[in-house]
C-alpha cells in the first residue's frame, strides 16, 4: 500500500513538472547573440526560439540581401582596411575612441581590430530590440527597415544623418542597438552580455533604470571574437558639443580609459568649430594614434613637436555642402601622400579619399596651436562660435543628400 502511494506521488510530481515547464519553454526568449544573428541574416543556434522563424520567406530574402551587401563591403572596403591597418598601425592601445561614430562598429573594428574596449558615441538613441518571437507578422517590415537604415554605410562608409533621424525611430526594432547587433554578428563576434548603462556626473557607468522604457543613455556589450577573448563595446547617446560634455560625464568616463587610439571620419567638420573644443582637446591630449579624414581635427592643431603626420590618399577638399572647410595646410601635407586602395569619408570613392594618421611622439598634454591661440576670445565672438556650432548640429538633419539617392542600391531604398 505504501509502495503504491509513493508511485502516485511520483506520478503526480512528474505531471506537475510537465505542466509548469511547458509555459516556461514557451516563454523562453532568444539570447542577444541569437537575436543579433537573426537580424544580421545569419542562422541562430538550432535550439534558439528564433530558429523556426528562419523558414519565413521574408527572413530568407533578408539573409540573401545582407549576404550580398556585406560580401561586397568586405571585398571593397573592410578587407582592404584591415590589410592597411596591419601594415600602418603597428602598435595599439587597449582602448579605442570613436567620436561622432553613431553605431559604426564595422569601421572601428576594421581599423583597430586589436582593441579590447571600444567607445562609440553620437546623438543617435540607443533604442530597443524587443523579443522578436512576439513580433509575429511585424518581423518582415522591421527587417526591411533595418536594411534601409544600413544602406548608406554599406554603400559609402558613413551614415547619412538626415536619414538616420527617421530610420532609427521607425518600427519596434529601433535605435542604434539593432545596428550594433548586426555589425557585431557580421564581424564574426559572439555577444555574451548586453547591459544598459548611464553615466553619473563623475563619469561612472551604472545600470540605467530608464532602459525598460527604451530611453537608455548608453549600452555596454560584452563580446568575443573567434579567439574567445572577451572584449567590451560601449555606445553612448550624448551631445558632444561643449555645453553637452560639460553637463554630462562622458569625457570623464573616457578619461578613465585613456590614453587610447582614436578614429574620426565623416564628422561634419564639427571639430573645426569653436563649439567642440572640449572633445578636440580631449582627443589631442589622450590619443596615442589618431586616424582621421579631413573632417576631423584641423591640421593646424597638431603641434609638429608632438605629432608625426602620415598622409594617405588624395585631398580634394570638402564636398560642396561644407563650404569654408578647405585646409591649405592639409593640401600641402598631402602633396607627399601614399596611396590607399579603399574609399573613406564623404569623398567615398577610392581615388578621392584622404586619410591622415597622426602618431603622438611626445607625452605631455597637447597645447593650443598658434592658430588657435591667435583667435579672438571676446565674449561676443565666443557666443558666435557657440551659435554656429549649434547651427551645425541642427543643420545636420536638413542637409540635402539627395545626390546620394541616384547611386543608392535598390535594396537599400525604403520600400
Amino acid at each position: 500500500m505504501m509502495h503504491q502511494l509513493r508511485m502516485l506521488v511520483f506520478a503526480a510530481a512528474a505531471v506537475l513538472s510537465l505542466v509548469v515547464s511547458a509555459p516556461l519553454r514557451a516563454a523562453e526568449t532568444a539570447s542577444p547573440n541569437d537575436t543579433a544573428r537573426f537580424l544580421a541574416g545569419l542562422p541562430p543556434a538550432p535550439d534558439s526560439p528564433l530558429a523556426a522563424m528562419t523558414n519565413d520567406r521574408a527572413w530568407q530574402q533578408h539573409a540573401r540581401t545582407f549576404d550580398s551587401a556585406f560580401g561586397r563591403l568586405e571585398n571593397r572596403q573592410l578587407a582592404r582596411i584591415r590589410a592597411w591597418s596591419a601594415k600602418n598601425l603597428t602598435t595599439s592601445r587597449p582602448t579605442m575612441f570613436y567620436m561622432f561614430s553613431g553605431p559604426d562598429f564595422l569601421y572601428a573594428n576594421a581599423f583597430f581590430p586589436n582593441a579590447a574596449t571600444y567607445v562609440l558615441s553620437g546623438l543617435e538613441p540607443v533604442g530597443f530590440v524587443p523579443d522578436l518571437t512576439a513580433l509575429r507578422g511585424a518581423v518582415a517590415p522591421n527587417l526591411r527597415q533595418l536594411e534601409a537604415s544600413l544602406s548608406s554605410i554599406l554603400s559609402y562608409s558613413f551614415f547619412i544623418t538626415k536619414h538616420m533621424k527617421s530610420d532609427l525611430r521607425a518600427g519596434r526594432v529601433n535605435g542604434t542597438l539593432p545596428i550594433l547587433y548586426v555589425f557585431l554578428a557580421r564581424s564574426g563576434k559572439t555577444i555574451r552580455e548586453v547591459v544598459p548603462v548611464r553615466l553619473d556626473g563623475n563619469g561612472a557607468a551604472q545600470l540605467d533604470p530608464d532602459a525598460g522604457r527604451g530611453v537608455a543613455q548608453g549600452v555596454k556589450i560584452t563580446f568575443a571574437g573567434t579567439d574567445g577573448e572577451a572584449k567590451t563595446l560601449y555606445y553612448f547617446s550624448t551631445n558632444l558639443a561643449n555645453d553637452g560634455v560639460k553637463s554630462g560625464g562622458f569625457l570623464k568616463f573616457c578619461q578613465t580609459l585613456a590614453p587610447g587610439d582614436s578614429l574620426i571620419k565623416s564628422a561634419s567638420y564639427l571639430l573645426h568649430s569653436g563649439g567642440f573644443t572640449a572633445v578636440r582637446d580631449f582627443l589631442l591630449a589622450n590619443s596615442a594614434v589618431l586616424v582621421q579624414d579631413d573632417s576631423g581635427v584641423p591640421v593646424a592643431y597638431y603641434d609638429p613637436k608632438k605629432w608625426e603626420l602620415q598622409p594617405f590618399g588624395r585631398y580634394l577638399g570638402p564636398i560642396s555642402i561644407f563650404p569654408g572647410k578647405y585646409q591649405a595646410k592639409y593640401a600641402v601635407l598631402f602633396r607627399n601622400s601614399r596611396p590607399i586602395d579603399f574609399g573613406i569619408g564623404y569623398r567615398w570613392r577610392p581615388n578621392e579619399s584622404n586619410l591622415l594618421v597622426a602618431v603622438k611622439t611626445a607625452t605631455e598634454p597637447a597645447e593650443p596651436s598658434p592658430e588657435a591661440s591667435a583667435q579672438p576670445s571676446t565674449n561676443r565672438q565666443s557666443s558666435t562660435r557657440q551659435r554656429r556650432a549649434r547651427a551645425y548640429e541642427s543643420q545636420r538633419a536638413r542637409w540635402p543628400f539627395d545626390w546620394f539617392r541616384a547611386v543608392t542600391p535598390p535594396w537599400g531604398r525604403s520600400r
